[in-house]
């Protein structure tokens, strides 16, 4: 569904990743890990179009969509939810909800402003409250749903768990579990090790600005050398 190829891109004239090459089947959950300023972001943000590609390539269910504009990739089915979460503050939830709702250019209308108070009971009982007036975990829950209101074929998401109470990241867990159970395509950025290798099938670890690792989830976690040098502190 997702193929990066030599992936080149920064800020203005800073090049921060080298190179970079990952790729997501149809209905995997795919994982990145890494330090703190190795490039997981930039990654993210050139595939969504919010950045410019310096070199390289990012093809989407065929398509080349390195450098088409942020609008333009997601009406192409990518939805993505920034670790800065940008909930629209002066909106309520349920309006954050219905302007997300009308760019969904998907005919499977599966997920529905309903369906995202169903899966997420805490918006629904605050569906009228400002998103300046939610906790950081309902926020988090109001970023993920606005993204689904849009029915993506693929959901990128950037560090969910950060800033959150850890009863809050075991929701989170337990809500991104359901979807990958229900076959929703996904690639996660996450420094949490475990719950990122728990919930993906397969994962990528990056270093200095390059993807150094590529394998499951599975052998990941059974390899502590590895783990101990690209992820240990």
């Amino acid at each position: 569904m997702l193929d990066v190829r030599g992936l080149e891109a920064g800020y203005g004239e800073t090049q921060v990743v080298h190179g970079i090459d990952i790729a997501v089947r149809e209905g995997q959950f795919h994982a990145i890990l890494g330090r703190n300023g190795v490039g997981k972001t930039t990654t993210l943000k050139t595939i969504v179009g919010l950045l410019p590609c310096f070199g390289g390539e990012v093809i989407f269910q065929g398509k080349p969509i390195a450098r088409r504009k942020p609008f333009d990739i997601a009406r192409q089915g990518i939805a993505y939810v920034p670790e800065t979460r940008d909930i629209f503050g002066s909106l309520s939830v349920i309006e954050n909800l219905r302007l997300a709702a009308r760019l969904s250019s998907s005919r499977d209308r599966k997920w529905t402003i309903e369906r995202v108070f169903e899966f997420f009971p805490n918006l629904a009982n605050r569906r009228d409250n400002g998103g300046n007036q939610l906790s950081g975990g309902e926020q988090q829950m109001l970023a993920i749903g606005r993204a689904l209101v849009m029915n993506p074929t693929l959901l990128i998401l950037d560090e969910p768990t950060e800033g959150l109470a850890p009863i809050v990241v075991r929701q989170i867990f337990d809500k991104l579990k359901e979807l990958r159970n229900e076959g929703m395509t996904m690639l996660l950025v996450e420094q949490n090790f475990h719950f990122a290798t728990r919930l993906a099938d397969t994962a990528s670890i990056f270093g200095r600005g390059q993807c150094v690792w590529n394998g499951s989830s599975e052998a990941l976690r059974a390899d502590a050398q590895l783990h101990e040098k690209w992820l240990g502190v």
